[in-house]
């Protein structure tokens, strides 16, 4: 009794993915029953150019009666044939099974609504001319093969073609994880050794930016990880690190944020300024004995959202940005997520008006490196390859 319970629940459950496919086919049902009824109709024209004594509206009903039955019985029965095929089309003997049975019911059932139509008796013709019959049978057999096979192979052309997009988004989604589990221990090790160096000159402050980085990493590092988060998300975890710069250059240090709220929900892959940040801080504010100010900032231009890292330190050459492992990190992380569409640029010696003053007011004539990343806007907002079902 519970095999029978359980045999009727499996057939149930494979009845109504059936009808849920077939449901959300119907598109592609419509779309199918346009051709094949485009193909009838040239059909018709082919046999009443061959016998042009049987007029053409005769042709044409007969031809779209057996053809559209034929597609339908194919079509339709198709997701209740081999429902387990990922091609929404039965596979081996169950398609030519499918196929046969499809053809001869609609040849028969077109032929008699034709009939029913005109008041003609089809039956009585091919009695007297079996021949005829069997070309009939042959050539609604042998279109309906072939147009059953262009479906079957558009099917499962799509279906591989999803397959190798659900493919390449894990494979991206993978290397993207792989290089920010690369980054985030690079980055903890540079703050590490900031810290080394400020606990034998300064204990007070060492204990306290040891405070703040425990914050950090509880809020960054144990937190679940993704390819892509808000670029709010990012500016939050620019804003826990800086302040912890801040705390071992003091007064030599200040940075400011400036991002957009119309540009705040965008998705960026995480950590992908923070290499940026730091060689700012690094490269350009640590060796100068006045300090500077580190500018981090989001803009739309025209197609494009474009980031910044600025500072106004002692620069650096345009080349030197090239280099080094977290820069190297940056690079291939927008080639895995973007491909070539996104640009990364380091201009040197570039003011900004808005910041290059000090703490006085009096210019600052330090004119510092900035480096940029540009981004299609239309990269940014589209969605990630979805797993095909």
């Amino acid at each position: 009794m519970q095999t029978i319970n359980s045999e009727s629940v499996n057939k149930t459950t494979a009845l109504q993915t059936a009808l849920a496919n077939l449901l959300a086919d119907l598109p592609v049902l419509a779309r199918h029953g346009l051709q094949v009824a485009a193909f009838c109709v040239l059909v018709a024209l082919g046999l009443w150019w061959l016998r042009e004594s049987v007029p053409l509206y005769i042709q044409l009903v007969y031809s779209l009666s057996c053809g559209m039955l034929a597609w339908a019985f194919i079509d339709f029965g198709r997701f209740f044939v081999d429902t387990g095929s990922p091609y929404h089309f039965p596979r081996g003997w169950r398609a030519i099974a499918l196929i046969l049975a499809g053809c001869a019911g609609g040849h028969v059932l077109g032929t008699l609504l034709g009939d029913a139509i005109f008041g003609k008796s089809t039956w009585e013709l091919f009695q007297d001319r079996p021949r005829m019959l069997v070309n009939f049978l042959l050539l609604s057999v042998v279109t309906g093969t072939a147009v059953s096979f262009y479906f079957y192979a558009t099917g499962k052309s799509h279906y591989l073609l999803s397959q190798l997009e659900a493919s390449q988004s894990q494979a991206t989604e993978a290397q993207l994880k792989l290089l920010q589990s690369q980054l985030e221990p690079h980055m903890l090790f540079n703050t590490l050794a900031n810290l080394r160096a400020l606990i034998s000159t300064d204990p007070q402050r060492a204990t306290y930016m040891l405070d703040r980085l425990n914050d950090y990493l509880r809020s960054t590092l144990g937190a679940s990880r993704s390819t892509e988060h808000a670029l709010s998300a990012e500016f939050d975890r620019l804003r826990d690190y800086l302040e912890l710069m801040a705390i071992r250059m003091g007064p030599r240090m200040t940075y400011t944020l400036d991002l957009p709220a119309d540009l705040a929900a965008l998705p960026v892959p995480p950590l992908i300024l923070q290499s940026l940040v730091e060689n700012a801080i690094v490269h350009g504010l640590e060796p100068h004995v006045a300090g500077g100010t580190v500018h981090i900032s989001a803009q739309q231009q025209g197609d494009y959202l474009v980031l910044q890292v600025a500072d106004n330190g002692v620069g650096m050459d345009a080349q030197q940005g090239h280099k080094g492992f977290g820069i190297a990190q940056v690079r291939e992380r927008l080639a895995t997520r973007y491909g070539n569409l996104a640009t990364i640029n380091f201009i040197a010696g570039q003011a900004v008006n808005t910041w290059t003053t000090d703490q006085n007011g009096h210019e600052n004539d330090v004119l510092g490196t900035t480096a940029e990343l540009r981004i299609p806007l239309a990269a940014v907002k589209a969605p990630q390859p979805a797993v095909a079902a």
